[in-house]
């Protein structure tokens, strides 16, 4: 009895340590952003729910798998950084192997479910998007280039043409614009996050652009970027994808991006970093829920 009492909270334990591998908030953005994709591509017809669902599910998979490989891949540096030491991997909760083929299998399950149950074409993205992300932003760019999150953007931008690809069968200019927000969205929030944490990278000696080239360059550059995504947040309207209610919600969450941006750039704080990563976080996520609500606004 003892040890049935006792072994069922360590049961759970190790469970929640595989589940944190998996990285649920950021796969649960993923995720959203992939089905707004595929409201914006079904310009109004009935989605198949059958597509949906394989859809959330193997995107879902393919975005966990990478997140595991990724924390495999970093788990020495992740040991040397205070925010991220007491992960499964560098805490010795999980061992390297069994991370490994966990990440693995998720991404295999990924492609066999898009490949049967939506099309191959949708399960060549997911597995590309995984790909670019374990082996050419975590291997290649992260340890190596100051432009790390500037080429790398295009992971966590990939789930858009998945959802596209999954509802039209190919890929539009209109998928790319999608694409293109949040690869110009990547680098203003992740210089924000270094700003805030760069005794981390400096120790580990990943070059991001506070540490390499300064707080005061990466700041202006977060400026820059963040005036260069305000003005594509706009162009979905032009292009016809997208109604006057989805284009009021980005002008209103752009001038809050720029102020955001333009305070950390006056007042130079940790503080005023904080706040434009929590903004930025919560923008992006925002932006694309104005994009559904004007999709079902149209209908």
């Amino acid at each position: 009895m003892i040890t049935s009492i006792t072994s069922t909270p360590l049961k759970q334990t190790r469970i929640a340590d595989y589940v944190q591998l998996t990285k649920p908030r950021i796969v649960l953005l993923l995720i959203f952003t992939t089905v707004t994709a595929m409201l914006i591509a079904a310009q109004g017809a009935a989605l198949n729910p059958l597509i949906v669902v394989s859809t959330i599910v193997g995107g879902w998979l393919a975005a966990a798998g990478a997140s595991v490989l990724n924390q495999y891949v970093e788990r020495d540096l992740d040991g040397q950084m205070s925010r991220t030491k007491n992960r499964p991997l560098p805490s010795g909760r999980i061992a390297p192997l069994n991370a490994l083929l966990f990440g693995a299998g998720l991404i295999g399950w990924s492609v066999f479910v898009l490949g049967l149950w939506v099309n191959w074409l949708t399960a060549l993205l997911a597995l590309g998007g995984a790909i670019y992300y374990v082996l050419i932003y975590t291997l290649l760019l992260k340890r190596n280039t100051v432009l790390n999150v500037i080429l790398g953007g295009g992971a966590g931008a990939m789930p858009v043409l998945v959802g596209w690809a999954a509802v039209t069968g190919h890929l539009a200019p209109q998928a790319f614009v999608l694409f293109a927000i949040i690869f110009f969205w990547t680098p203003p929030h992740s210089w924000a996050l270094s700003i805030l944490v760069d005794v981390d990278y400096e120790r580990g000696n990943v070059p991001m652009l506070p540490v390499t080239l300064g707080a005061e360059i990466a700041t202006w550059q977060i400026v820059w970027y963040s005036l260069l995504l305000v003005i594509l947040t706009l162009l979905p309207l032009p292009l016809g994808m997208v109604g006057w209610a989805y284009f009021a919600a980005a002008v209103l969450l752009g001038i809050g991006l720029m102020y955001q941006a333009l305070h950390l750039l006056d007042v130079a704080t940790k503080s005023a970093a904080r706040q434009m990563y929590k903004y930025s976080s919560a923008y992006l996520a925002l932006l694309f829920l104005a994009m559904i609500v004007d999709r079902l606004l149209r209908k």
